[in-house]
């Protein structure tokens, strides 16, 4: 491994809620990592700056379309005010890629289809489905990008985090969903269901995003020259993945 190129470690069950990264430590150089002449670890920069972005432009628009839901105006104005934020993330992120000197449209294009077939196959039939999927759906890529984030360079590394960041729309959400549950608690159980639904299909995604984009998923089981986690930590990883996963929908007050 260069001295140019090193992980930032990730704290034990950081996907889980409990802390985040470890701080992070200072390198030499504008681009560490990147400048160190690794075409394969730029390539996957680029992928996951790409997945991001998308995901942070669509998800500025379902949050402006479930505002058109909302049951009242504090609910909408809530609303606008994450998706505001969401667009802000996505602009960081293009920059980024500029920076790079990569065509953001280009980075984003692989990944339409697999978000787009997310957001097909788990379109909401409510107002409170729609906050669950927010939560919920965008909860668990949030945290596995937190956890690739580990085997990033500092600046990549802070980029992401930063992007990642919670705007209020937990506090929102668990707020709203655990006032409809005490209004009618029948809606627990639907809920819960949706919830899983929300995991099977986000896995589904997952895996088929890591098989066609072989660079991005080098960048978590790393490669000859940049080692990544191993067997060990990939388990240890998918254990704090399911971990944060039940703690978030027992805040909502749904079983996982």
């Amino acid at each position: 491994m260069s001295e140019q190129w090193q992980p930032v470690s990730a704290a034990p069950g950081a996907a889980a809620g409990q802390g985040g990264p470890a701080p992070l430590r200072d390198r030499p150089g504008g681009l560490p990592g990147i400048a160190s002449g690794d075409a394969g670890y730029r390539t996957a920069v680029v992928d996951l700056l790409g997945a991001l972005a998308y995901g942070e432009l669509t998800g500025f628009s379902r949050l402006a379309a479930d505002a058109d839901l909302a049951p009242t105006l504090t609910a909408k104005a809530a609303l606008a005010r994450l998706g505001v934020a969401e667009f802000a993330h996505f602009e960081m992120l293009r920059g980024r890629l500029e920076e790079l000197g990569a065509d953001p449209e280009a980075a984003m294009e692989p990944f339409v289809g697999p978000v787009h077939a997310f957001h097909e196959r788990t379109a909401p039939s409510s107002w409170l489905e729609g906050l669950v999927k927010a939560y919920v759906g965008d909860g668990i890529a949030s945290d596995f990008y937190r956890e690739v984030s580990a085997y990033l360079d500092a600046d990549t590394h802070a980029l992401v985090t930063t992007v990642l960041a919670d705007g209020g729309q937990a506090e929102f959400v668990v707020r709203e969903v655990r006032a409809a549950i005490e209004a009618d608690p029948r809606v627990a159980g639907r809920l819960a269901l949706w919830g899983r639904r929300l995991v099977g299909e986000a896995l589904s995604q997952a895996q088929r995003v890591a098989a066609e984009r072989e660079a991005l998923a080098s960048l978590l089981v790393g490669t000859v020259e940049r080692p990544g986690a191993d067997l060990a930590e990939l388990m240890r990883m998918f254990s704090r993945l399911t971990e944060a996963h039940s703690r978030r929908m027992g805040l909502l007050g749904l079983a996982a």
